[in-house]
């Protein structure tokens, strides 16, 4: 009943979900929506909205973040055995349903833990139960990369992802026997995320590593699922065959526009220049590149078995312009796509409610694939650019290089809110490293740009940064010591860009940060 007497009911039933109790009283309405839930929290004595709203409503919870991902690979700065033993000490007490972070916010000391099971009564009596966390993944790293925390017989060191794949499935043992008190995978599964993929044979490689893991572990056959990055030109191009070689263990495709753009620049740097950045985002092959990773999932009849994923959203401080905008992800057909916090997963939560993707990809399907000869369309500079307009990327792209890089080989952290030149923070990690280092490479390499000029840049937005992060205690200024680690890696990067295997940076950063951590003891 609405106040002005009159009733607004549900158009499907199967939408109401559950409910909660209190002393008798009505605590909690729980709906479904497109799959999704929405929780309304009953309180008439509650001082912050209950005891001013007519229905006592208190609260509105929505469901969000579903799964999520912790990261090995792009976000984060593991150059060690004892970084690499953090990061897996983590995910151990993730599986365990143990881990806490603390924290202080606005003065108070928080703690952050794995919320348990959520009850609800259910219309038809009985119980109906939510979980309160979200299913975990784990993005191991690329198979490019080597790691000396475990050696070989003579000494050498081992792929990286091989020990990732190792260590991640052996702790997710004590998911799979419910040793936790909580659970994350309802299926018996181990969910990893496989990056920088390049075509068929090397998702084929990575499932035979994981059948491998399987057997050494005494797992059932595929208990070890695979969501695969589309972020590389080959994969992009072979997608139906790269999901073909990982059938029976995929569980999500995902476009990653970020390294995708790192990728088309440095595969197609012998053709020419390319435009500038934002530029390159509005051309055709751009577009058609997401558009064919839906229409192959499609095709592949991923929908109601395995996820199709959109790129992060990396401004996260403007959180309303995100809501406006991410909203295109489900209209495109994706069921779930990156987003930067807690807040802005429920934000982009919204989204599911006002469109039915199973309804979206339902349309989709009857539309002609996207075009491979408009992804395969390069995006080469197409006039002669003003010297500002010239100088002006060159400044931008040089300003998020040293402002990622500083941290990453300075403090170790692999991901953070790095300001542009107008004060706009920018979610950056490896990815946009990959893809600002490769179009100065690219200038360089066409007389675009000279390396004096971009010498003398870096160093004018070293004095930029050094000004951004003047707050940080913690943070090492590079304008006046070029010759330190932070800023020879970042200028390493570019005048070494196309030496780099497809334009990956972690090689030289991993060099750098671990000579900083040597030269601490």
């Amino acid at each position: 009943m609405i106040g002005d007497g009159d009733e607004a009911c549900l158009t499907d039933r199967s939408q109401f979900a559950g409910f909660t109790e209190a002393d008798g009283e009505l605590a909690g309405v729980l709906m479904r929506n497109n799959g999704l839930h929405i929780e309304i929290q009953i309180d008439r004595d509650d001082e912050t909205a209950g005891r001013y709203d007519s229905a006592g409503v208190k609260r509105i919870l929505l469901e969000a973040a579903v799964t999520t991902i912790q990261d090995l690979e792009d976000s984060v700065s593991a150059v060690d055995a004892d970084d690499k033993a953090n990061a897996y000490r983590n995910w151990h007490k993730i599986m365990k349903g143990t881990l806490e972070a603390t924290f202080t916010e606005n003065d108070r000391e928080m703690v952050r833990a794995l919320n348990p099971v959520r009850t609800y009564m259910s219309p038809e009596g009985g119980e109906y139960t939510l979980p309160g966390r979200s299913l975990l993944l784990n993005r191991n790293v690329g198979i490019h990369l080597y790691t000396d925390a475990v050696l070989t017989e003579d000494g050498k060191p081992i792929p990286e992802g091989f020990l990732d794949a190792m260590v991640a499935s052996l702790a997710a043992v004590h998911d799979l026997k419910r040793n936790g008190h909580l659970v994350n995978s309802q299926t018996g599964s181990v969910y990893f995320v496989k990056p920088k993929l390049h075509g068929p044979e090397e998702v084929a490689a990575t499932v035979e590593l994981f059948g491998e893991v399987e057997k050494a572990l005494g797992l059932d056959e595929n208990t070890i699922k695979i969501g695969i990055m589309d972020e590389e030109r080959r994969t992009t191009a072979n997608l139906k065959e790269c999901i073909r070689a990982a059938e029976d263990r995929i569980v999500f495709i995902n476009t990653g526009f970020l390294d995708r753009t790192g990728d088309e620049i440095h595969t197609s740097v012998y053709a020419g220049a390319m435009l500038r950045k934002e530029e390159i985002k509005q051309q055709q092959w751009l577009r058609a590149y997401e558009d064919w990773n839906v229409d192959i999932g499609i095709e592949c009849g991923l929908p109601g078995h395995a996820q199709i994923g959109k790129g992060m959203w990396v401004m996260p401080d403007n959180l309303k312009a995100m809501y406006g905008a991410k909203i295109a992800h489900p209209q495109a057909g994706a069921n779930t796509a990156w987003v930067p916090s807690p807040s802005a997963a429920t934000i982009h939560a919204m989204h599911y409610h006002y469109v039915d993707v199973e309804g979206r990809q339902k349309e989709l399907a009857d539309r002609d694939r996207a075009s491979l000869d408009e992804i395969l369309t390069i995006p080469l500079l197409d006039r002669e650019l003003t010297p500002q307009e010239v100088q002006t990327e060159l400044r931008n792209n040089a300003q998020g290089i040293l402002g990622y890089v500083s941290r990453w080989v300075g403090q170790g952290v692999g991901c953070s809110k790095v300001p542009d030149l107008e004060g706009t923070n920018l979610m950056e990690d490896l990815a946009t490293l990959r893809t600002s280092s490769q179009h100065i490479a690219d200038w360089l390499k066409w007389d675009i740009v000279a390396e004096s000029q971009v010498g003398e840049t870096f160093r004018e937005m070293a004095a930029v940064v050094d000004g951004q992060n003047a707050h940080d205690e913690n943070y090492l200024p590079m304008a006046d010591n070029i010759a330190g680690n932070e800023f020879k890696a970042a200028f390493e990067i570019v005048s070494n860009g196309l030496d780099l295997p497809s334009g990956y940076t972690e090689s030289v950063l991993r060099a750098h940060r671990l000579a900083v951590k040597k030269a601490r003891g």
